[in-house]
């Protein structure tokens, strides 16, 4: 018997029965949508656009479309309840934040945390518990924080209300999960883990430990970025009795839209029903596909591919997703940023992340020997051309200490109070009142309410002229800061 897959077979009883709508989208299944764009788009995607209620389900929701498919999620990976979103993980996180801290309330959260994690805090008004991540000095590369850091940072902060860790990162290193939820549940709070890289994780025994196996209270997972759904496609998963499932339906109602999008539901519905039947199948192959590209990528010449060796252990990362290929240049003398243009440019290859001397490539289960193989071909045409590369601009890279900025403000107040503009070179002691974030991987660099050093300013306006991008600063440049304003 084929597995239930409510809101995709709802979709098909909609397309079956001749439904003929009243009602949004404005383009009555793609009748009135221009053909130049059903020719790009499909036709498919129109005749999928409906409503979810008094659409895919009647007014009172009486089939339950929506409710079946999240309790089969949940089942699925062995979670209490699962909540759909579609907004992406920037949104499920916020109501993570916002269903464990009031305003004014602390939060303890590891410094490598996403933009959009620093946002739900601008929104609350929160007061952030800053636990620095573990960083490798060697390699200037963060990982995420261990136990013993979240523990001093309770001791500092008692009445802190939970906790949040990123894990996996970007660069798929991963946090001691158990370890650190021990430490939030001896005090009986809640932690959040921003899997947002993790989707893939519950489905295969050769993956690091998912959040929810590890003890977390709220998972939240980007099912867009390492699963089979479309972009914004987001769920958050919660167990134990830390966070009332109400509350945290509550503040998803609050943050999320009223139009959800149905094609992201049917997605998310359909990748579910493809890893229960498929997914233990499709990861030994995209992990037995990792290690050969691994190895074929290692023995190009200027290429060192980063392992468990240089990422994990004591005061590094506690795990590796291995579906995350990360790359080191440094022996080419060239940054990521050069290295991901001129293979876009010259190879049409995508890479994920870029920074001042690293690429990485993810890898999922959609990977075959013929997309890792344009991978390895642009990187072998790369080390041939990288002295051509290598008289770009060069970048400042501050030491740990030099990144750690002090909040002097909450978030909150340095945001939406009285700001100005004022030259890069001149902001040195000055309060930010912007995130500046290089993007990717989105792990901001300066948060409001931080006092801005001239190293962190020196590595961004030098950054920015190396090729990196930082999307949320007022001025795109860096010619400019934002900056509280004086009294």
């Amino acid at each position: 018997m084929t597995p239930q897959a409510p809101v995709l077979d709802a979709l098909a009883d909609y397309h079956a029965s001749g439904q003929t709508p009243f009602t949004p989208p404005g383009h009555k299944q793609g009748r009135g949508a221009d053909p130049r764009v059903r020719r790009v788009l499909g036709e498919a995607v129109f005749a999928s656009d409906v409503l979810a209620v008094a659409g895919l389900d009647d007014r009172r929701s009486t089939h339950r479309v929506l409710a079946r498919a999240e309790e089969l999620m949940a089942d699925a990976v062995g979670a209490e309840h699962t909540f759909f979103a579609t907004a992406g993980s920037s949104l499920s996180v916020k109501s993570a934040i916002l269903a464990v801290a009031r305003p004014h309330e602390k939060l303890v959260l590891g410094r490598d945390a996403h933009k959009s994690v620093v946002a739900g805090l601008v929104l609350a008004g929160i007061e952030p518990v800053w636990v620095d991540p573990n960083w490798d000095s060697a390699r200037h590369l963060a990982h995420p924080p261990g136990p013993e850091a979240f523990a001093a940072a309770f001791e500092h902060a008692p009445d802190a209300r939970g906790a949040l860790v990123t894990s996996p990162t970007p660069y798929g290193t991963c946090a001691d999960l158990a370890g650190i939820a021990e430490v939030c549940h001896d005090r009986d709070v809640p932690l959040i883990v921003d899997e947002a890289w993790g989707a893939h994780l519950p489905f295969h025994d050769g993956l690091p430990t998912w959040a929810m196996d590890a003890g977390a209270d709220i998972c939240v997972t980007s099912v867009h970025k390492m699963g089979s759904g479309l972009e914004q496609g987001s769920v958050f998963h919660l167990q134990h009795d830390r966070v009332d499932p109400r509350v945290l339906k509550s503040r998803e109602d609050l943050l999320g839209t009223t139009s959800p999008s149905v094609l992201l539901y049917a997605a998310l519905d359909g990748w579910r029903r493809q890893m229960v039947q498929q997914g233990t199948d499709l990861y030994d192959k995209a992990l037995e596909l990792a290690v050969r590209t691994k190895e074929r990528i290692a023995r190009i010449d200027g290429f060192h591919v980063e392992t468990r060796d240089d990422f994990c252990g004591p005061r590094l990362a506690a795990d590796l997703d291995p579906l995350q290929i990360t790359i080191d240049l440094t022996p080419l003398g060239i940054t990521g940023y050069q290295a991901a243009d001129w293979i876009r440019e010259h190879h049409r290859v995508n890479l994920h992340i870029a920074d001042h001397r690293r690429i990485t490539a993810q890898l999922t289960h959609a990977d075959t020997p013929a997309t890792t193989g344009a991978l390895t071909a642009a990187l072998t045409e790369l080390a041939g051309h990288a002295e051509h590369l290598s008289h770009g601009p060069s970048m400042t890279v501050p030491n740990p200490g030099e990144l750690r900025l002090e909040q002097t403000m909450l978030p909150r107040d340095a945001f939406f109070g009285p700001i100005e503009d004022t030259p890069w070179d001149q902001a040195a002691g000055r309060v930010a009142a912007e995130m500046l974030t290089p993007y990717p991987p989105g792990i901001p660099t300066v948060l409001p309410g931080e006092r801005l050093n001239r190293a962190v300013l020196d590595y961004l306006h030098s950054g920015v002229a190396a090729g990196m991008v930082v999307p949320d600063a007022a001025d795109a440049g860096l010619d400019t800061v934002r900056v509280v304003a004086l009294p």
